[in-house]
């Protein structure tokens, strides 16, 4: 499995604008064959500023996933979105396992 986590870093003056953008491209990479989790959440104590996590079952699932048209639709919406920064770090797990 392959766990994708981090920030991105959006103008705060367009805060809502990016909450639609980024609840479009959850909605359908949730549909993606090999997507277990795919969300994006506004932080609550700095405006602009999204939480992202993803948990996908392969190399070739979350590859496949950066080629889609809703992806690419995403991507040139962030320039208009304001993205100033990004730090998002990939894992490659090999077991997960209920905590609570």
């Amino acid at each position: 499995m392959i766990v994708v986590s981090g920030t991105l870093q959006f103008d705060p003056a367009q805060q809502e604008a990016t909450i639609a953008a980024t609840a479009a491209l959850v909605a359908a990479t949730l549909e993606e064959p090999g997507c277990h989790t795919y969300g994006f959440w506004p932080s609550s104590t700095e405006p602009g500023l999204f939480r992202v996590f993803e948990e996908w079952e392969s190399e070739e699932a979350m590859g496949a996933h950066f080629s889609t048209p809703h992806m690419a639709e995403f991507m040139g919406a962030a320039g208009e979105l304001g993205i100033s920064a990004t730090d998002i770090q990939r894992y490659d797990v090999s077991a997960k396992s209920k905590l609570m």
